[in-house]
């Protein structure tokens, strides 16, 4: 037997490389081969990356539209914060110039019947700050003559009497407040009790 120097005696050209079997495990080299797989009408792997791309896409859009929604959400709850912010601090504000409401108020009422300068003065002061204070949306609660509601007073005392009906409001000791829908204080009243109404 001859030996070759460790030479193979077959000529590799004389191979047959169109029947030839790519080695297991490796993936096929050859690009024609695989386009024209994926090119062939009957072929699954048209239709396979196909529906890939679809439901890729569905993911992406389905993303976008949620993030749209988280976005919007978390613009509109930062314009309520500082909405409720801005009406918090101005409510704080006002509630400030109440005891001045109430003093002013008070001075009127002890000089009722006589007209001076000072009262003019008083009385023009007194309604320069309520002007000053509707316009953010101050209004004052109404309360003698009303029913009680306890949203909107708070009875300081209850009256036994015939000449008013039950739970009516007799008497407003304090001017209650509300700033737009919001009440700022209560109004402190006497409410009449009338067993027989």
């Amino acid at each position: 037997m001859a030996r070759s120097n460790g030479q193979s005696d077959i000529n590799p050209q004389t191979l047959d490389a169109e029947h030839e079997l790519p080695a297991s495990g490796e993936p096929d080299d050859n690009p024609s081969t695989s386009a024209a797989d994926a090119s062939r009408p009957g072929s699954g792997g048209e239709n396979a990356d196909l529906q890939k791309l679809k439901i890729e896409r569905d993911t992406l859009l389905d993303r976008l539209a949620r993030m749209q929604a988280e976005f919007d959400n978390a613009r509109k709850r930062a314009m309520r914060e500082q909405q409720d912010y801005r009406e918090y601090a101005l409510a704080d504000a006002v509630k400030g110039l109440l005891p001045t409401l109430d003093s002013l108020e008070r001075a009127l009422h002890v000089g009722s019947g006589e007209k001076s300068e000072l009262r003019s003065g008083v009385e023009l002061i007194h309604k320069q700050l309520l002007d000053a204070l509707g316009k953010v949306g101050l209004r004052p609660i109404q309360a003698k003559g009303e029913m009680f509601d306890p949203h909107l007073h708070e009875a300081i005392e209850m009256v036994e009497t015939t000449e008013a009906k039950d739970h009516q409001v007799l008497e407003e000791l304090q001017r209650g407040y509300k700033l737009k829908d919001r009440l700022l204080r209560p109004a402190m009243v006497k409410v009449a009790r009338n067993s027989k109404h």
